[in-house]
């Protein structure tokens, strides 16, 4: 499940409710993961239900989701969000500038011309992007374009090569190095390895 949060009813809920501070640690993250309390999980469990009934959608779906981000400050794991909802107009354009990516990972990436779009010097750029993702812009576009194209190979059947060339690489050995590196092993290789696991998966599910 994805759920984009709207950081004006963060920085709400963070004004408004008496909520436990969250967790620090001088080491510098770019997620936060933890085991996520029964409240939360009914929460999300009520918004997906939501798609059986659509015309509850427009009534309720914008309570649950206020639901789920105060059940997510509630936890002790909620720096991060608390981070970027709080950093001000910095981390706000730093954040676009990360939606950006995710959805232009395929194209070339110039970074004074990112900086430009959200307003920032590079050097501040690579500094807030950093603080929010642990990865440089660079590290985070090849990342997004080496799972996208996992993707495509697995579910779609594509090969390599137009995989490749799909997500912006220009060099199919750049590609499959970096695969490699990134996965552990040649693209082809891989994809095949990973449906071999899903049909033992499911070949051991069956015999329950």
């Amino acid at each position: 499940m994805l759920l984009r949060l709207d950081m004006s009813i963060v920085r709400e809920i963070l004004n408004r409710e008496e909520l436990p501070e969250a967790e620090t640690s001088s080491q510098r993250r770019g997620v936060a993961i933890g085991q996520a309390p029964a409240g939360l999980l009914t929460a999300c469990s009520r918004l997906m239900e939501l798609l059986d009934t659509p015309e509850d959608i427009p009534f309720l779906s914008h309570l649950i989701q206020r639901e789920i981000i105060y059940r997510i400050l509630k936890t002790r794991r909620a720096v991060r969000l608390r981070t970027i909802a709080t950093t001000g107009d910095l981390g706000n354009r730093t954040a676009r500038a990360i939606t950006w990516l995710r959805d232009n990972y395929a194209k070339r990436l110039h970074m004074d011309e990112l900086a430009g779009i959200e307003r920032m010097g590079v050097s501040t750029l690579h500094h807030q992007f950093g603080a929010l993702t642990a990865m440089s812009p660079l590290q985070y576009q090849k990342q997004l374009r080496l799972q996208r194209a996992r993707e495509r190979m697995l579910m779609d059947g594509v090969d390599a090569t137009s995989a490749a060339y799909e997500v912006g690489y220009e060099s199919v050995s750049q590609f499959n190095r970096e695969h490699s590196r990134f996965f552990g092993q040649p693209p082809m290789r891989d994809v095949k390895a990973l449906r071999a696991t899903s049909i033992v998966a499911a070949s051991g599910g069956a015999n329950y």
